[in-house]
């Protein structure tokens, strides 16, 4: 992957040296205790609900007055730094992609910022370690990425590879376009609502294919703009896709997959997803919300 051709975006934040501090805040009053973000993370793990979507919830119901992680505690990366230049360069273009694509549309794309953290960190939806992963939060509309987490993929998932970090960006700036179109909220009215998300065939799963498949929009627009796709980066995105399906980890974690609990997808629904984006290049192409067939 020719990365070196796209725009540096400025919204990428270094935090990696600042530690944790703050926590959620909601009202402008006190932040979270960490006994409270347990209670969360414990509800979250006996009702098969992602923590990170609980927090998000909250924020987006209450409203939050400032992100735990800003420009004071955050610094622009160092331009020698090869690992955090990628990352700008990624999200540079997915910028750059968003932006004309929103405009075509007659709507204007607001940029989201990333955060590069090392260990653990803590957002608008509250505190969140490296064992995460990478994570969007609806509620400070910002991008949180450990860059250990690519050597994870890399060892654990058999997963390496230029084009398979920029797919894992990607997705996350996906949630970011779904918060802006207003479909992360029409989600949480469901949740709201006491609808049952997960599942094979629940909200979140169709939420996070939707994900995938806008990462393969965007995949298809950059490769047109910039032509920088070597033979290989193609299949690197794709083997991602297909060690994060719910199936293969549940079977790696659990020893039997149980689809009631899905809540991403299988690997082949991810791999096809992100495909279909990368194929067609058009947002219409990734409504996963009306297909039947997943």
């Amino acid at each position: 992957m020719l990365w070196k051709k796209a725009r540096r975006s400025d919204n990428v934040l270094d935090a990696r040296d600042s530690g944790g501090g703050g926590g959620m805040r909601i009202g402008g009053g006190k932040g979270l205790s960490l006994g409270a973000v347990a209670i969360i993370v414990v509800i979250g793990l006996l009702t098969d609900q992602d923590p990170l979507q609980i927090f998000g919830q909250l924020a987006d119901q209450a409203g939050v007055s400032t992100s735990s992680v800003s420009p004071q505690t955050g610094r622009p990366p160092a331009t020698n730094d090869e690992q955090s230049e990628f990352v700008r360069a990624v999200l540079g273009d997915t910028e750059d992609t968003w932006r004309a694509i929103f405009q075509q549309a007659g709507k204007h794309y607001q940029d989201p910022t990333l955060v590069l953290f090392r260990g653990g960190v803590n957002s608008a939806c509250g505190f969140a370690s490296s064992a995460t992963g990478p994570f969007y939060c609806p509620g400070d509309r910002q991008l949180y990425l450990d860059l250990e987490f690519f050597r994870e993929m890399a060892q654990r998932f058999a997963a390496a590879g230029d084009f398979a970090q920029a797919y894992v960006i990607a997705h996350e700036v996906g949630h970011h376009v779904q918060t802006l179109l207003g479909v992360s909220a029409q989600v949480n009215a469901a949740r709201q609502r006491g609808e049952k998300l997960e599942g094979e065939n629940g909200l979140l799963v169709r939420q996070e294919l939707q994900a995938d498949c806008l990462a393969g929009v965007w995949a298809h627009h950059a490769q047109q703009r910039l032509d920088w796709l070597e033979p290989g980066d193609l299949e690197e995105a794709l083997r991602a896709a297909n060690a994060i399906g719910d199936d293969r980890l549940q079977t790696q974690a659990r020893g039997q997959v149980v689809p009631d609990s899905f809540t991403h997808g299988t690997s082949a629904q991810r791999v096809r997803w992100f495909s279909t984006g990368f194929e067609k290049g058009q947002v219409n192409s990734c409504n996963t919300f009306k297909t039947a067939r997943l």
